[in-house]
């Protein structure tokens, strides 16, 4: 009796083992990582990591019209050697702020402002304006609605002096009252077309970086 429970002690002793042995390999593969293709370390299946590329200076391009013309591109590209920190689309952009400053500063008679912006001849007769106007008891009630299109008519560098022609074409609505108020001209519900050649000038070696104008007509 003693002899039958040892034997089968050993024979449940050893289907324990073979048990364990089997469960514990399957165990082992099911947990094994099955290796992904984009998980390879081999480094030439991987994109290379791109380094940014280093800004440039870009070259200065102008717009088709009187921008292309081949003598306007030749002063705008001699005023961007003389000046490096020169760029059209930005001076475009301020020129189109002091066209409406100085549009502004004159309808309301403001001297010290159209003194900052303009030379000596345009500031005269700009003042010259404003008093025949401030004579006569007339005042204008005028709005710059939108400026339409500013595009470069001409542009030069002689010596070291700048001079870019912008073309301004933009809708105003135009008002003029007299001492008491009254409108005797112009509505503000009608704006009209207005197309301005304002010339800017600076001095390219100067520190200031600001243009003033230098002389207007029309368009």
């Amino acid at each position: 009796m003693i002899t039958e429970i040892v034997i089968l002690a050993m024979i449940a002793a050893f289907l324990g083992l073979r048990l364990y042995s089997v469960l514990g390999r399957r165990s082992e593969h099911e947990e094994e990582v099955v290796p992904h293709r984009f998980d390879r370390g081999d480094t030439a299946s991987q994109p290379q990591q791109q380094q940014a590329p280093k800004p440039v200076r870009q070259p200065v391009v102008l717009r088709a019209g009187d921008n292309r013309a081949p003598a306007n591109e030749a002063g705008v590209r001699a005023i961007a050697a003389a000046d490096p920190g020169f760029d059209l689309l930005g001076f475009l952009e301020g020129a189109k702020g002091a066209y409406g400053m100085i549009l502004e500063a004159f309808w309301k008679g403001d001297r010290d402002t159209l003194r900052e912006l303009t030379d000596d001849d345009v500031y005269e007769s700009f003042v010259q304006a404003i008093d025949a106007r401030e004579e006569a008891g007339e005042t204008l009630d005028n709005r710059l609605i939108r400026i339409e299109d500013a595009t470069v008519r001409s542009a030069e560098l002689d010596g070291s002096t700048a001079r870019i022609a912008v073309l301004f074409i933009a809708d105003i609505a135009a008002v003029t009252r007299d001492a008491d108020g009254t409108v005797v001209a112009g509505s503000l519900d009608d704006a009209i077309e207005s197309r301005d050649v304002w010339t800017f000038r600076r001095n390219v070696g100067a520190a200031d970086p600001n243009w003033v104008l230098d002389e207007t007509d029309e368009g």
